[in-house]
């Protein structure tokens, strides 16, 4: 049985990473990942990144934050470079700032994070002094001088927030700018500002049980050449509670996935829209794992339409 507890020896070949004295990581596979480009600069970000929500934001709670080291590290070593946080995460952005530079790759980082200072409300609003001031937070918790991406958390105040991204990003203390929803219901404001704004990223919420993304906001990203950031693509916990204890069906190997997760991540990264995917982690062997949901073959469109198949035909988590 090939489950997420399973080191199957084609992810463990990417796992095996140790730190050197001099704080170089080393991997023990060097076979590159998949990457894609940002649309409006063309620079290539490698398909896997990490996220800090859930697990990895509670473990950033705690006192030791020895396991999100080893996340960190295993990212690195495994040829990931994105980081997504935000300053609602809790501890995650300062912790993860702290031990990138112990662990010496801070500039090996994409650094995603998030702003607002809006409250709650669609029709909350932003003062832009806060908003600055949450963003130079941000740069303080990281140790750098600029940020790669900023994005309007959960589309709040989306005029005042973005103005205050393009201002900074003029000055460039801000490469990238963009907004983020995981909300079904303003999937229509997101759909909105990707048509009237010019900015570089949209975040959203993506699985292979949650694909009403793929009608009309992944074609949109694409037309507006506008990157993708991907997040929840395990659905949390709940494609894990869908599909239990099950094998992985065999002809996962047709595209190279040797374990659930990478199933899971490998029909995400095959949408040509999709940039990034940031699953969240508080553990080293997930990440290595989620990794080589980068490497080897992608499904393809008959490929995916059976994957999205046998998932639907699964009940669903209780």
């Amino acid at each position: 049985m090939t489950t997420r507890r399973d080191c199957l020896k084609f992810s463990m070949a990417a796992a095996l990473a140790t730190l050197l004295p001099q704080g170089r990581l080393l991997a023990a596979d060097d076979a590159p990942l998949l990457t894609r480009p940002i649309p409006s600069s063309g620079e290539q970000l490698p398909l896997i990144g990490l996220g800090s929500s859930a697990t990895f934001s509670q473990v950033a709670r705690g006192e030791d934050a020895s396991a999100l080291r080893d996340v960190l590290q295993a990212l690195v070593a495994g040829g990931g470079s994105v980081f997504d946080t935000a300053p609602a995460y809790g501890a995650s952005e300062e912790v993860a700032g702290a031990l990138a530079r112990e662990l010496g790759i801070t500039d090996r980082l994409f650094w995603a994070t998030k702003v607002n200072v809006a409250g709650r409300g669609e029709d909350a609003k932003a003062d832009p002094a806060k908003a600055r001031e949450q963003i130079e937070a941000s740069l303080k918790h990281l140790g750098k001088e600029r940020l790669d991406l900023v994005q309007v958390h959960n589309l709040a105040d989306v005029p005042t927030h973005l103005g205050v991204l393009r201002e900074l990003k003029a000055q460039g203390r801000v490469r990238y700018v963009g907004v983020t929803s995981t909300s079904k219901p303003a999937y229509s404001r997101l759909i909105d500002t990707m048509r009237n704004e010019e900015i570089d990223f949209i975040g959203v919420d993506y699985a292979v049980d949650n694909r009403d993304v793929e009608e009309t906001i992944l074609p949109l990203a694409q037309e507006r050449k506008i990157g993708v950031l991907v997040y929840l693509p395990f659905g949390r916990t709940r494609l894990w509670s869908r599909i239990g204890e099950r094998s992985l069906p065999e002809w996962a190997a047709e595209f190279d996935a040797h374990s659930w997760a990478q199933f899971m991540l490998k029909y995400v990264a095959a949408h040509p829209a999709v940039t990034c995917i940031t699953p969240a982690t508080s553990k080293a062997r997930n990440m290595t794992d989620n990794l080589g949901a980068a490497r080897g073959r992608l499904p393809d469109a008959e490929q995916r339409a059976r994957m999205a198949a046998y998932i639907d035909a699964l009940p669903a988590a209780g």
